[in-house]
């Protein structure tokens, strides 16, 4: 091979070997590889949220709730977290939903209401209900055995009108309100242990509550209200747990009369002398 074929070839290699560096940093496979710098671990704290949608006045379940990686810088001072509650089944034994959450949504101290915290009374309360206070005592609270909870019949006692008149000793005694459910009695919003309800452990001191708080609609809180200044005495009479489902029959007997067609006739309600009648606001 001569010189010069030599040199055309010596060319041709060196060009096609530059081609291949040229093209090979083109491609990124000369840039040397730099390790990725470590990501800084993001510290985390377990938080209690909602494990569904909750509504207002739903009693907490520990089975309604659980735990959920929240980072620490984000965990407001109102989140509960592993701190504040030890034990998730305590601290649902007098819990109630008193704002509506969302699944996932954390639990705080104003979403949700203990039973010796202001406002827990409102938030076991049912939509559109209220709750009214009447006296009870031994002979008229079923001897002490209506708990939170239980229904009772209020039943109104008084004098008849016609007694007033003849100076005789006859009463009047009608079922005003039916199968309403007893919220607390006294301060008492829960069925607790037997020693609880007793002075000693083995029960042979019954403590008595002075006030039943009932769980009234609108129109039965009238009633109840009337009936407390036109009676001599309002019993609460216990009823059976198997006789206790609500129905609209219940309301239908209440005694709408006490309180009269008020809405239609612009009628004020009078009690005089335990006699109830309606005399109109319209002069």
């Amino acid at each position: 091979m001569d010189r010069r074929r030599l040199i055309v070839v010596g060319c041709a290699a060196f060009a096609a070997i530059a081609a291949i560096f040229l093209m090979r940093a083109l491609l990124g496979g000369g840039t040397t590889k730099v390790a990725a710098a470590p990501q800084p671990k993001v510290e985390t704290s377990e938080v209690l949220v909602a494990s569904s949608a909750l509504q207002p006045g739903t009693k907490l379940d520990p089975a309604m709730v659980r735990w959920q990686e929240w980072p620490k810088k984000s965990v407001d001072a109102s989140f509960l977290t592993h701190e504040t509650v030890p034990d998730v089944a305590k601290y649902s034994e007098k819990a109630v939903v008193r704002s509506p959450l969302v699944s996932g949504e954390p639990i705080t101290d104003t979403k949700v209401v203990q039973s010796d915290t202001a406002g827990f009374m409102a938030a076991t309360l049912t939509p559109g209900m209220r709750a009214v206070s009447v006296g009870i005592s031994v002979e008229t609270g079923a001897g002490g055995f209506i708990l939170p909870n239980d229904r009772v019949d209020v039943i109104m006692t008084r004098h008849s009108p016609d007694a007033n008149e003849t100076g005789g000793n006859d009463f009047q005694t009608r079922v005003i309100l039916n199968n309403v459910r007893v919220l607390a009695i006294d301060q008492t919003v829960e069925n607790k242990s037997d020693t609880s309800k007793t002075g000693s452990d083995n029960g042979s001191e019954t403590v008595i509550g002075q006030t039943a708080t009932l769980e009234l609609s609108s129109e039965q809180a009238q009633i109840l209200t009337v009936a407390q200044q036109s009676s001599d005495r309002l019993t609460l009479a216990l009823r059976s747990v198997a006789d206790s489902h609500p129905s609209p029959a219940d309301a239908a007997a209440d005694a709408t009369d006490l309180i009269g067609n008020t809405k239609q006739n612009g009628a004020v309600t009078v009690i005089r002398d335990g006699v109830v009648r309606d005399v109109s606001s319209i002069r």
